[in-house]
This record gives C-alpha cells, structure tokens and sequence, in this order.
C-alpha cells in the first residue's frame, strides 16, 4: 500500500565536531607547524600562554629525570598526578617480548600532561634606540644575492648606458642554476632594444663572475668556464658540442671527434667534471635545516632501548583559570560567554596537545618493538612493516598511523630518520622464510655495485641472480627500478666511468 507513513530507523554516523578536527590537525602537523599553530592560538584566546621556563643559572639544579622501570608504573605515576615532563618510557626486551621472544602488547599509558610540556620562546628584546637596529650577528652574516653580485659588476664595466641596463634587466631572469631562460626576440621585444644590444648585454653578463653565469645552455656554461682558464681550445670545443657521448663515457667516439688520443680525451674530460654545472646555487641555495627529532630512542642501562618524547618540541601551554574567573566577575554576561568560551577551546587545545604526544609515543614504541634489529645491527636488519600492522597492534586506525609518520623524525644512534622511512613493503623469501624489507634490498643492491670489480660490473641480471641465492625472492625489472630510484648508472655505464676514473 502506497502512503505517508512514520519509521524509526538507527543508523550510526561519524560526525567530525571542531575539536575532533582540531585532534587530526594538529596530529598531522611537524614540531614547526605545531608551535606556529599555538602562538596564533594564544593570539586568539587571552586565556591561553606559554608557561614560564625556569631560569637556569648556577644555583638552579639540574632538572630530575625519573625513568620508569615499567610501562606501567609510568601509567600509574601520571594518572596520580605526575607532572615531571622528563618521565622516560623503557622498552627494554624484557618488556617489549615475552621468555620466548614473541611480540605482546604492553599498557602504554598515559603522557606527561601538555601543561608541563616545555618548548623554546623566543624573547623579545629590551627597547631604547638600539632596538630598532639589526642585530650585529644579522649584519655581519647577510648573504649577497645573485641580482645584487651581478649588479656591482656591471657598474664596473665601460659600456653604453642602454647595454648596461639590458643587462641589469637580464640578471633578474637568471635562475637559480645561474642560467638565462629566454627567448631572444621576445627579450628584445620586452626591454625595448635591438638583438644586437640584447647580445652585447648578455656578453657582458658572460664577463662576470661566477665564471659560466648567464649561459642559455649547460655547454655555454661549461664553455664560458673553460674560456676562463684558457682551455677553450678547438678540441676542447668539439667535447662540449658532445656531451651525451660524454655522459655515456664513449670515449672512442670522442677521440675521433676531438681528433686527439684516448688518453687526452680522457684528462679533457676529467677537466669537464671539475667545472660547476650550477654556477648560481652558492647564492640561491637555502640554509640546510637540520631535522629536530619527535623522538629519541636510546639504549637502556639495562638493555634493550628507551623511547622518549622530545620535550623541547612540545609546546608548553597553560590556561590561566585564575584571570578567567577575574573576568567572568567583573563583566556583563556577553564578556562571561565569551570567558567561557576561550576557557573552553583553551582546555581541548590543551587535550588535544595530550593526545598527539600519546599517539606519537605509542607508534614510536611499536615501530621500535618491531625494528629493534635496525637499531642494533644497521639496514640490512630492517624488517617488513605497514601502516595496518602498527595500527592494528596499538588499536588505532590505519589513517591515524598515517598521520603520525608524516613529518616526524626519530633519533637514534644511527641518525635522525623520519618515521615514514620505517614502513616498507616486503619481499618474499625463496625458502618460505621471513619476508624481506624493500629498503634492505635497495641497501643490499648498493653494498654489492660499492664493492664489484670496474672491470666487471654487475648487470641487473646478475645481481638478481646473487638476491635469489641470498634467499630474496625478486624480479629483475624490481632489481632495474631500485638501482634507477638511487640514480646509478647501468652496468655498462658504470664499467666506462669507473674504468675512466682508474685511468685517470
């Protein structure tokens, strides 16, 4: 029968509330984005601030480091109100498997609260009228553009105005390689000049150091470089003009193009490798930063390996309740809706801050339950892991791990490695035995093409040859695609170039 009718149904739905999309924001976000996120956030709310560090000074006593002998006695100090924010969580073997070695799972437990989490503030300086002036570390340490280097030795040059200018204007479009990307008419055209005055401008930017500054064209640049050492000789000219017979080592070939021995081609094309390709990267190559690790995992003074949280990553907020209750008395009750309101955003930025150090310390746990044999004996050891095995063995999901491993960095005595670099796919063993890890076999194929004989290069074929007999059960196209993503050469590429490196 057809009509209007009433039904009760049930249905379940995941609704993503504001403070659950702030808990995934802020879980996604590296130690950076986190501590830009809190200053704009303190900008906001009046509520929120960062706690005061303690002074430190002769008489200040060094922090007391209290470390847990059990995960859960680390759970039961801070659920009774721990607040050191140097609890150290142990994930000694004795802790991470059982008397027969297999994994188990163990508490994790609560993290220090983030109101006791400490981050470095930057200090705003005194005034008076030295304040408005840089820093005498900034002054001294500032750094010359390419723009900037090229316009002072313009100035120098005894040329026509028009040039001059052409070139001034040409040394914006330079990019940072340190090559002029243009198009010769339509140059002209921009600047107002003729192609001859557009040549003659880009011949005095040719005149100017770095040498190889301003060329259209790698073998300008290598051209210009030679021009200026005086070794732009005739045959030297015909190997630039050749430079893929050159990348491929063809040194026959080039012998008789050059005109000149083997044995000159090769010192020429030693000469060639020991110019700059990138004339321009000294002045547009940004300050290396180095990563600052989430987390350290350490040796334990009884074994096994600590994890930690890195404290000094984790801002440390506070939510002044004393000036709250100020305001919430002494206003009307628009200013006590909004007391309220800041009091209670401030409160979940300060849970959600909870949780993320929880969530990042439980997954550094496993992966350092399950890659214990990285720590101990290096790649090679490195085990098979997914996103779905962490997740599922901390009761999370797969898009939570995600997450965690995007951006953070974890240190150790191996180095500083970003927590994605843990998951990697497997290959399966030949005899049915334990899976191989991908980035072990890249490691593998690399230790083997270190140490072969120049004289006999190992080919994709045999390599895979010497995986399969070490248990590795791999195609040879997989061998090709590992070799190719760590940019080595073929076998006979690498034969001609190590044989030229030997001679010369």
């Amino acid at each position: 029968m057809i009509g209007p009718r009433l039904e009760l149904r049930t249905s379940q739905q995941l609704v993503m509330t504001p403070q659950l999309q702030q808990a995934i924001k802020l879980l996604q976000m590296s130690n950076l984005e986190l501590s830009r996120f809190v200053d704009e956030a303190i900008e906001r709310n009046p509520l929120l601030d960062r706690a005061p560090e303690a002074e430190s000074g002769p008489e200040t006593p060094e922090p007391r480091r209290e470390t847990t002998e059990r995960l859960a006695s680390a759970d039961a100090a801070l659920r009774d109100g721990a607040a050191d924010s140097s609890v150290q969580y142990e994930t000694g073997a004795e802790q991470l498997y059982d008397a027969d070695g297999a994994g188990r799972r163990e508490g994790l437990g609560e993290a220090a609260p983030a109101s006791t989490w400490t981050a470095p503030v930057a200090r705003p300086g005194s005034g008076g009228a030295a304040a408005d002036l840089p820093p005498l570390e900034e002054t001294l340490g500032a750094e010359t553009t390419l723009i900037e280097h090229l316009a002072g030795q313009l100035a120098l040059i005894r040329a026509p105005r028009t040039t001059i200018n052409a070139a001034m204007a040409l040394a914006a479009d330079i990019d940072e390689a340190g090559y002029l990307r243009i198009e010769a008419d339509e140059a002209a055209r921009r600047l107002g000049v003729s192609e001859q005055v557009l040549d003659d401008a880009i011949g005095l930017l040719h005149q100017c150091e770095p040498a190889g500054i301003g060329a259209r064209s790698l073998a300008e640049c290598l051209a210009l470089q030679l021009a200026e050492k005086d070794r732009l000789d005739p045959a030297m000219q015909a190997m630039v003009d050749n430079l893929p017979l050159l990348a491929r080592a063809d040194f026959k070939a080039l012998s008789r193009i050059c005109g000149v021995d083997e044995t000159d081609v090769r010192e020429m094309a030693a000469e060639i490798r020991a110019l700059d390709p990138r004339p321009g990267r000294e002045f547009t190559a940004p300050p290396a930063l180095a990563a600052v690790p989430d987390v350290f995992i350490k040796r334990g003074p009884e074994g096994g390996w600590v994890v930690e949280l890195n404290t000094d990553t984790l801002p440390r907020v506070l939510v002044d309740n004393a000036y709250a209750a100020t305001l919430a008395r002494g206003g009307d009750e628009k200013a006590r809706a909004f007391v309220s309101e800041c009091r209670q955003s401030g409160g979940w930025l300060v849970r959600s801050l909870e949780q993320r150090a929880r969530t990042i310390l439980r997954v550094a746990v496993e992966i350092a339950r399950r890659q214990e044999a990285f720590f101990e004996e290096g790649v090679s050891a490195l085990r098979p892991m997914t996103l779905r095995m962490v997740a599922d063995e901390i009761g999370m999901h797969e898009s939570t791990v995600s997450r965690v491993a995007a951006g953070k960095h974890l240190a150790c005595e191996r180095g500083i490695f970003e927590l994605r670099w843990f998951f990697t796919q497997a290959l399966a063993s030949t005899d049915g035995g334990e899976a191989h890890s991908a980035a072990a076999i890249r490691d593998r194929i690399k230790g083997l093409i270190d140490a072969e004989d120049p004289r006999k290069t190992l080919s994709d074929d045999r390599l895979t040859a010497i995986l399969r007999n070490d248990g590795v059960d791999i195609a040879r196209r997989t061998v090709a695609k590992y070799r190719e993503g760590m940019n080595i050469p073929s076998s006979v590429q690498r034969r001609r170039l190590k044989t030229a490196a030997a001679a010369s």
